[in-house]
Formats: structure tokens, C-alpha cells, sequence
């Protein structure tokens, strides 16, 4: 019914930076939310930014003034760059969005991840 595909994960050294996109198709109506989220190995998977349809941006701590979140709503594709990475952002980053469907129930779904590594 949906489905997200992300890329743009790889590895980096520390100080450099990464694009990740990730674009949702199928029987969409509307997107609600999108944002992306982090697992690092042992830890909790947590939210990275979000931003509403409305361009409400929300970031975790770790990452305001380094990771910039946006979305292009006419290609139903969220982006995340990221800047002045560190060892600690190293994580599995998934996409989330929340949205209507064409049967006017709401859904969410997750993408399959992509690995970011950090790492001289």
C-alpha cells in the first residue's frame, strides 16, 4: 500500500556531512508528518526532527544547529542534512511519516533504514 525508500547513508569522518531522502509512494492522500528517527546498537530508537505539512520542524537536542530537515510535499520526499557529524550520530536512521491514505484511514509506516556511520 506504502512505500518508503531512503538513501544517502555511507560513511563519514567526523566534521563531514550526509544527505538522507526518502521518498513514500502509494495510495497517498496526504502526509501528515515526516521525520526520521535513529538506532544506534543497544539504545532505543529515538526521534531525530519531524516536520509537519505545515513546516513545523521539531529537533532532538543532539542535533539542532548540525541537522536541517525538510520535505518537497509535491514529491512526497523528506530529507536530512546532516552536518558536523560525530561518532555518536553513528546509527541505523529510519523514515517515519504519518499520513492519510486514499481509503481516508490514517496509517504510519517506517522505512527500511539506512546506516550512517562516523568514523575516521
Amino acid at each position: 500500500q506504502v512505500q518508503l525508500v531512503e538513501s544517502g547513508g555511507g560513511l563519514v569522518q567526523p566534521g563531514g556531512s550526509l544527505r538522507l531522502s526518502c521518498v513514500a509512494s502509494g495510495s497517498i492522500v496526504r502526509i501528515n508528518v515526516m521525520g526520521w528517527y535513529r538506532q544506534a546498537p543497544g539504545r532505543q530508537r529515538e526521534l531525530v526532527a519531524d516536520i509537519t505539512s505545515g513546516g513545523s520542524i521539531n529537533y532532538a537536542d543532539s542535533v539542532k544547529g548540525r541537522f536541517t530537515i525538510s520535505r518537497d510535499n509535491a514529491k512526497n520526499t523528506v530529507y536530512l542534512q546532516m552536518m558536523s557529524l560525530k561518532p555518536e550520530d553513528a546509527a541505523i536512521y529510519y523514515c517515519n511519516v504519518d499520513l492519510t491514505l486514499r481509503s481516508l484511514l490514517r496509517g504510519n509506516y517506517w522505512g527500511q533504514g539506512t546506516q550512517v556511520t562516523v568514523s575516521s
